[in-house]
């Protein structure tokens, strides 16, 4: 008689799925005559996993519109491969579940709202039921619903972005990449769409997002990745990459003026309240001015990842 010992299941894995996967991978613009003319990218590594939003910053001519049209299939790598949904970028299949919102939106201006969403849906194949509930469903998430049936031509630089928005996800994709959302808007019109693309998040979607505004990138991003000239200098948590490393800053409750200066020992003997020890953060900004330049005064050298942009190695405290 045989006995039968019950296995334990193998465990979950907690680590999320990658939707984007970049090794090695490189563009080398050549001219007429075949000969190199740019290297617009250079060996990327990169992962960009479910249900986050991903950061691709740098300046004009960094590899980031580069490195958008590879994943989109658009261009062929050099050298390299990139991976999206677990299949090659070249293959265009892989683009029935992406959405894209270009940094300027080829719009049919003389169409109104309904109308551009029921074209891009019919270019999807949707049914017309289909195609309605969605259009609806769009018009009001972007917050369209009254300028609707009005031609684009009338429509606001924002409203223009919001309806390009609109047109970027009415193929219910998984993964969304945004090239300049939030471009030529006011502050209002700001707010607005990136509350749009943390609801993208909330909906369980990858955003990548392309963008120069880095206090918007700062707003909404999970990870970032930092180009320059086609190298990757920085890439990592927000909230880990802008902590100032070698300060500790202190916030205290309670604490009398005469002893602001003083030490964590000092705080108790006053009678204060402790509140958090932790690392001070710069900004995305300040962050992204340091790495271009220590990459145009250091060319070939990587930028490491646990830096400190205050130059002060003193304790700082705060009270309120």
């Amino acid at each position: 008689m045989t006995s039968t010992v019950a296995q334990p299941a193998p465990a979950e894995s907690t680590t999320p799925e990658v939707v984007v996967e970049t090794r090695n991978l490189s563009k080398e613009y050549r001219d007429f005559w075949g000969r190199p003319k740019v290297r617009a990218l250079k060996a990327l590594d990169m992962e960009i996993r479910k249900g986050e939003i991903f950061g691709l910053l740098g300046p004009n001519g960094s590899g980031k519109s580069t490195t958008i049209k590879l994943l989109l299939g658009l261009l062929f790598p050099t050298g390299g491969e990139a991976l999206v949904f677990g299949q090659k970028a070249t293959d265009v299949s892989k683009n029935e579940k992406i959405g894209y919102l270009p940094e300027e939106s080829y719009l049919y201006k003389f169409l109104n709202a309904e109308e551009t969403l029921d074209f891009y849906g019919r270019l999807f194949n949707m049914s017309g039921a289909e195609r309605r509930a969605r259009v609806a469903e769009l018009i009001e998430q972007v917050g369209l619903t009254w300028a609707k049936r009005r031609q684009l031509k009338e429509y606001s630089k924002g409203m223009t972005r919001r309806i390009g928005l609109a047109q970027a996800l009415i193929n219910d994709p998984d993964l969304v990449v945004l090239d300049e959302p939030t471009t030529g808007l006011d502050p209002i019109g700001t707010r607005e769409m990136k509350d749009l693309i943390v609801e993208l998040k909330e909906q369980g979607k990858t955003v990548l997002m392309c963008s120069h505004l880095l206090a918007d990138v700062q707003d909404v991003c999970d990870r970032i990745a930092i180009l320059y000239q086609g190298d990757l200098k920085e890439m990592g948590r927000v909230d880990s990459l802008l902590k100032v490393r070698d300060v500790t800053q202190f916030q205290a409750e309670k604490l009398p003026a005469e002893a602001i200066d003083e030490i964590r020992g000092v705080i108790e003997k006053h009678g204060g309240t402790l509140r958090d020890v932790d690392n001070p953060r710069t900004t995305l900004e300040d962050l992204f001015l340091q790495i271009v330049r220590e990459s145009e005064a250091h060319p070939g050298r990587r930028a490491m990842s646990q830096r400190a942009s205050v130059d002060s190695n003193s304790a700082k405290i705060e009270s309120k």
